[in-house]
């Protein structure tokens, strides 16, 4: 698939992948997506964000995790049962 609504400009957003060109990048859309899970209120909030923009850069941040870990589909991580915190 042809991920034609990512663009990457050096002088825009530090060069991070973007929605078209937009002051939106790939991370901020994954962010708004966890923000907002209803649609809808996506949508009212961000209204130039369109659905195949959102497929797009979940198909981005996909593929650049995949890349990361060499190809490897999954990846587990044994978590603590506790947690500690640093001040």
């Amino acid at each position: 698939m042809k991920l034609d609504r990512i663009t990457s400009n050096p002088n825009r957003m530090n060069g991070q992948p973007s929605i078209r060109n937009l002051r939106l990048t790939v991370r901020r859309v994954i962010e708004l997506l966890v923000t907002y899970p209803n649609r809808e209120e996506l949508r009212q909030e961000f209204p130039e964000l369109e659905d195949e923009d959102i497929h797009q850069a979940l198909i981005f941040a996909s593929s650049y995790l995949s890349d990361a870990y060499g190809g490897q589909s999954q990846r587990i991580i044994e978590l603590p049962n506790s947690y500690e915190t640093v001040a």
